[in-house]
């Protein structure tokens, strides 16, 4: 499949905010979500931070590249609203993305602004992370949309496929509230770290725990369940028509498999940074995958009729 320039251009959009989420990943793990201060949008009350420290520079470069982010999202919706027709999916999927940027960032300066960074303990800082981490996965699935329907010219269609609707819906919104389950877990591994296994039991199962330490606990759990059910949606809709379904869905039932052994060894070695920002990417890239296998399955022109997207000249 030859791709458009627009196609490469929005599968980098994808990409690139991937980057961006890691990054963040590590800004929250490494304790620099203070290094500009309580000030947003300036840095510690300065456009560019004069005398930075290591957690300024950290915090800094994320926002910048969070800017850049959302400069790419500007040109992808000015791009896709001249070369694509009114009901085009790539428009639809531009526009979406264009929203969820702008709560993304939002989201990110409330976050600043409220103090919800770096030795904050307050379960209203977990409601903002978990809000965060859907957003996150709200914008990553729109951005899929753009490029999916920019590369293939599909439209989701939500009647007709019956029951298949309904395991990929339940699929998803199990994937949202395990992301939830492992963002608030991440919170609670970074602010009241353990040097064994043996340490991390004793402070889940204490009554006098910190909620965020007593939630941790119950992340494997859901882990486990939210696998379980990927591998079993993937499995029923391997061989349902659309020219990717069956590699989606076998790449889907890789990357649970892959992330499972990956979550084992994050519990054993106590979450490592390296280690939870490879974890948060497997976690992303599962979520693009039973978006994109969702989309592969509902796809109206799957089962023949191609939609005429792209207008003048965009191949």
């Amino acid at each position: 499949m030859k791709l458009s320039r627009f196609s490469k251009y929005a599968w980098g959009v994808l990409a690139f905010n991937l980057i961006v989420i890691m990054w963040g990943a590590y800004v929250r793990a490494s304790g620099s979500g203070a290094g500009c201060g309580s000030h947003w949008p300036l840095c510690n009350g300065e456009v560019v931070p004069r005398t930075p420290t290591i957690k300024t520079l950290v915090e800094f470069s994320h926002r910048l590249t969070s800017g850049l982010a959302l400069l790419m999202v500007v040109v992808m919706v000015v791009w896709a609203y001249r070369h694509f027709e009114r009901k085009h999916h790539a428009r639809l999927g531009a526009a979406l993305s264009m929203f969820f940027m702008l709560t993304e960032a939002l989201v990110g300066a409330g976050l600043v602004l409220f103090e919800y960074v770096a030795e904050n303990k307050s379960i209203a800082r977990a409601f903002w992370m978990s809000g965060h981490l859907i957003n996150t996965f709200l914008l990553v699935g729109v951005l899929t949309l753009t490029a999916w329907a920019a590369t293939t010219n599909g439209r989701v269609r939500l009647r007709g496929p019956g029951a298949d609707v309904w395991w990929l819906l339940t699929a998803i919104i199990a994937t949202l509230v395990l992301g939830v389950s492992g963002a608030v877990t991440a919170l609670g591994g970074t602010l009241f770290p353990v040097t064994s296994l043996a340490e991390g039991l004793r402070q889940d199962l204490s009554p006098t725990a910190h909620v965020l330490i007593r939630l941790r606990f119950f992340h494997p759990f859901i882990a486990l369940f939210v696998s379980a059910l990927l591998l079993i949606v993937s499995w029923l809709v391997r061989h349902r028509p659309g020219a990717w379904t069956g590699k989606l869905a076998h790449s889907l039932i890789v990357l649970v498999v892959v992330q499972l052994g990956v979550g084992l060894v994050n519990l054993l070695l106590h979450a490592p940074i390296a280690l939870q920002i490879v974890h948060l990417l497997l976690s992303d890239l599962i979520w693009i995958a039973l978006v994109l296998l969702s989309f592969s399955v509902l796809d109206e022109t799957a089962v023949g009729k191609p939609m005429r997207g792209e207008i003048h000249g965009i191949r």
